[in-house]
């Protein structure tokens, strides 16, 4: 199953980029996700709960530009699925996001959900609230500007920062999530938790 939404955002397109780069702060806009939690730059851990039941599974990055996209992957877990958030520039102040998922429902439950479009409203609820989130903020809890390259997975670096965020930092911008930044040059990147979810993924 696919699926795929889209919604304006009243941001800059780097601010609206930033913040989804702070997977840990997905639960404060992601219904469905209790906690994310970053293992390393481009793997993080996540736990959601659908219709009830509480599932766990690893996501990776597979694919990362700065301003223009982030693509996963899940690991593990019991629900296969895949994703990419592109961002696209409408002008200096407003922001186009658009979220593609493809799953494959792993049981009943999911199978039904998806025979009455449940993913695809909860997806659209979840960028509604991310609108709500960015915009009554006016800004980003933090950012990692890393780039991933797709197929090798290899990271460059980019200028990471800490923007009153709820965590506690991390050294060298090596993880996503944290609060205040410290240290010097690329700092650490900071999130509530991208997981640190910063994740697309969602």
């Amino acid at each position: 199953m696919q699926i795929v939404e889209s919604i304006d955002v009243d941001v800059p397109v780097t601010t609206a980029y930033n913040q989804w780069t702070q997977f840990e702060s997905f639960p404060h806009f992601l219904k469905e996700v209790e906690s994310i939690t970053q293992i390393d730059e481009t793997h993080n851990h996540w736990k959601v709960k659908v219709g009830g039941f509480e599932r766990e599974f690893d996501a990776e990055i597979t694919e990362q530009h700065p301003d223009e996209r982030v693509a996963w992957k899940s690991v593990g877990g019991d629900t296969a699925h895949a994703g990419v958030v592109t961002f696209h520039r409408l002008d200096d102040a407003q922001t186009r996001v658009t979220v593609q998922i493809d799953w494959e429902p792993s049981d009943l439950l999911e199978k039904l959900g998806a025979v009455v479009h449940a993913p695809q409203h909860a997806v659209k609820k979840d960028l509604d609230n991310f609108k709500e989130f960015i915009e009554g903020r006016g800004g980003e809890t933090g950012a990692w500007r890393g780039d991933v390259e797709a197929g090798t997975g290899a990271v460059r670096d980019g200028d990471s920062s800490g923007v009153a965020g709820t965590g506690t930092g991390t050294s060298a911008g090596t993880l996503r999530n944290g609060g205040s930044a410290t240290g010097t040059g690329a700092a650490d990147a900071t999130g509530l938790p991208p997981s640190g979810t910063g994740s697309t993924g969602v």
